[in-house]
């Protein structure tokens, strides 16, 4: 039974109180059982109308504290992929500069690279021609030390002739400065030496 039944019911029974009330009290007292049982039921039903709205707002308050939760989630989220996209872009460049210095030092190890190929050929013609040369200017030095019986002393400065003389009875030591004699003066020094005797 509706509300607006209720209350139709409850005009109905307070029109037929007032046209028993003076011929027929027992249904007065019918009506009035009625009334109680009318008026017990309005007060559940407004209770349980009351529980009901209680119980909405409840939800309402849980729905709208997740729904803070879910924003306060979100926003951190959000500041957590803004951190994130900061540390790509940061190493992004980082990368972009180690693959600038690793392309600089690539290039810098193909110079010393071919620099190296370069002192390797250099160190083959130096070789062939010492292997060539080398003997030839010993046997030269061989040759004037027969003759002179003068051994130089090779670790001097490129301006100081250091030796010595092996005669027939004794050594003399040899220094000559060609920074300050004469190439001549040189020779004729160095010819007294010579045993014209063969």
């Amino acid at each position: 039974m509706s509300g607006g039944d209720k209350f139709q019911d409850f005009e109905e029974t307070l029109e037929a109180l007032v046209a028993i009330s003076s011929s027929q009290p027992e249904k007065l007292i019918g009506v009035k059982n009625e009334l109680k049982a009318l008026v017990d039921q309005h007060a559940e039903t407004k209770q349980i109308m009351m529980q009901m709205l209680q119980e909405v707002a409840q939800h309402e308050e849980n729905v709208g504290q997740r729904l803070l939760d879910v924003e306060e989630e979100k926003k951190r989220r959000e500041k957590e992929l803004d951190s994130l996209e900061e540390q790509l872009r940061q190493c992004t460049a980082k990368s972009q500069t180690m693959d600038s210095e690793l392309q600089f030092l690539q290039n810098e190890l193909d110079m010393l690279r071919s620099s190296e190929d370069d002192l390797n050929a250099l160190a083959r013609e130096v070789d062939e021609d010492t292997t060539e040369i080398i003997p030839s200017a010993i046997h030269v030095v061989n040759l004037f030390h027969v003759i002179t019986k003068i051994k130089w002393e090779c670790d001097t400065e490129s301006h100081i002739l250091k030796g010595v003389h092996y005669g027939k009875d004794l050594a003399t030591p040899i220094q000559i400065d060609t920074s300050v004699q004469s190439p001549c003066d040189v020779s004729d020094k160095l010819w007294r030496f010579v045993n014209p005797e063969w």
